[in-house]
């Protein structure tokens, strides 16, 4: 997963700020989500905590920017070269990362009402299991779009 990260932003690194922060914030929370599953397990609460709530944080601003900004900016640029296959991807693509948007939401929501005991904290570790499939599936819809809807567009931006 962190691999194909990487190939991203080799592939689109530059182009656009916005685009470059967003995959760079991307690969921190990769890295984070690694950091918690290598674990394993945790040996005390508070650590367990502190990296949870790391996690979520990351989480929450990684997909709170490809709400916000990225693909308000896709569409505005795909609208802008009158692509009508690229916002009508869009338009598919859109519900589905919402559905996937939800998911984390109710992971970070899950973790905040977690009472802060240890052997609960080391059952997040199976839900984070779940969330990183569908971060996944999700990473796999957003470099689609980026693919269609900014990458046709570079030559005509240049």
């Amino acid at each position: 997963m962190l691999e194909n990260c990487q190939s991203a932003k080799e592939r689109w690194g530059g182009v656009s700020e916005i685009i470059d922060r967003w995959l760079k914030e991307r690969q921190d929370l990769l890295v984070k989500y690694c950091d918690l599953v290598a674990k394993g397990e945790f040996k005390d609460c508070e650590s367990a905590v502190v990296n949870f709530r790391q996690f979520c944080q990351l989480l929450l601003d990684y997909v709170s920017a490809g709400h916000f900004e990225v693909y308000d900016q896709l569409l505005e640029e795909a609208t802008e070269f009158n692509d009508g296959s690229g916002i009508d991807l869009a338009r598919k693509l859109y519900p589905q990362i919402q559905e996937n948007t939800e998911m984390a939401l109710e992971f970070n929501d899950a973790f905040d009402k977690t009472p802060e005991e240890l052997e609960e904290m080391n059952t997040m570790l199976t839900s984070l299991s779940k969330l990183g499939e569908k971060l996944e599936e999700r990473f796999e819809l957003e470099d689609l779009l980026i693919e269609k809807l900014h990458n046709i567009h570079a030559d005509q931006l240049a």
